[in-house]
């Protein structure tokens, strides 16, 4: 069977519903992080009233992955962690970060305090777990530039939680696609810079560490998969590696950004991306 690469505009859901059983070498994705930003879209994820609706958005969607993953497959699952509102029902703008401020957010759910560490990351990788997921390792993505926090009473977040899991015992893994110093195998924690990208918003996937993903669990012309393209990294990435790719992309202004992007790689746009949807 050839798929050929492709950037789908609509819900994850939805579209993965619509892919080949078993079509996929390997996964790379990092959905919006919860309570974080509104995007002012039909059927977003990430504004749930409660961490655990979240949580539970999300698993359906992976579930959808799980199916069309291959036997050997991964799933690179970056996934951030958030605060409780603290009774606020908005966030004011960031003097360095403007863009991050919201008209509304969650009340504090249920069981939790103000201004409290939700834990987002690991629920969500005990409820994949749970639905079947090989929980296979936990990797740190520190941040040596990380972005300062107006906060005095607790300290400033520089990493987030990269998971990876698999559908079987067994996976392809190639340990020297990405050697450390002396050629040691890959350590779980990971020094990248974040790296802006002039197009979208602030939360974009340094191709660093997509790179390191995709090589490791993945061969040239495989096919890689992200659910929640946004600005389109993946994608570039995966070009850039002889794979091949599909994009998900709920917001059309995003898909746009997706599309601009793998088409600077070089050649037309449609030598690489097939319109689906």
């Amino acid at each position: 069977m050839v798929i050929r690469s492709s950037v789908v505009t609509g819900d994850a859901l939805d579209i993965l519903a619509g892919l080949p059983q078993e079509s996929i070498r390997t996964v790379v994705t990092s959905p919006p992080y919860w309570s974080l930003r509104d995007y002012a879209i039909l059927s977003q994820i990430g504004m749930e009233d409660d961490p655990d609706e979240y949580v539970a958005s999300l698993v359906r969607v992976f579930d959808e992955v799980w199916r069309v993953l291959r036997k050997d497959g991964s799933l690179w699952l970056n996934i951030g962690d958030s605060y409780t509102s603290g009774g606020r029902t908005w966030r004011a703008p960031d003097k360095k970060n403007p863009i991050r401020a919201m008209s509304i957010r969650p009340p504090t759910p249920k069981g939790l305090k103000p201004k409290e560490l939700v834990g987002i990351p690991w629920r969500l990788a005990f409820a994949l777990q749970a639905s079947g997921w090989y929980l296979r390792s936990d990797v740190i993505w520190r941040k040596p530039n990380a972005m300062p926090e107006s906060v005095k009473d607790r300290p400033t977040r520089s990493h987030e939680y990269l998971f990876l899991l698999t559908k079987s015992e067994r996976c392809y893994y190639d340990r020297t696609a990405v050697p450390e110093v002396n050629g040691r195998n890959l350590r779980t924690v990971w020094d990248i810079n974040t790296q802006p990208f002039s197009e979208a918003h602030f939360a974009t996937f340094p191709p660093e560490l997509v790179a390191r993903c995709i090589k490791t669990t993945s061969e040239p012309g495989d096919v890689v998969l992200d659910p929640f393209l946004g600005s389109g990294t993946v994608a570039a990435v995966a070009i850039q590696n002889q794979r091949a790719f599909i994009g998900i992309e709920l917001n059309p202004e995003y898909v746009d950004i997706a599309r601009r992007r793998i088409s600077q790689l070089g050649g037309r746009l449609d030598q690489w991306v097939e319109e689906v949807g």
